[in-house]
């Protein structure tokens, strides 16, 4: 993946945008790590951890909002508590 260093940046200006929402409800979001195949790692926290919701939610609204912001990315995968 070309400037991997630039599309993490851009990835966390999404996260940005994104974090507002999910601390409404209680949670955070954080970048875990970003693979070679354009496959994006993020944990949630706080409520949105254990939310029922939280497929739909990573689905539709994070990677919905980090491929706008970076349509390198190819998915977004929640990779649960470390």
């Amino acid at each position: 993946m070309k400037n991997k260093e630039e599309i993490l940046n851009r990835i966390a200006i999404a996260l940005e945008e994104i974090r507002p929402f999910l601390k409404s409800d209680g949670g955070d979001i954080s970048l875990v790590d970003l693979d070679e195949d354009g496959t994006v790692k993020v944990q949630l926290h706080g409520a949105c951890s254990g939310c029922s919701v939280n497929q739909m939610t990573l689905k539709s609204g994070v990677e919905m909002t980090i491929k706008k912001h970076v349509p390198e990315v190819s998915s977004v995968i929640e990779i649960g508590s470390l």
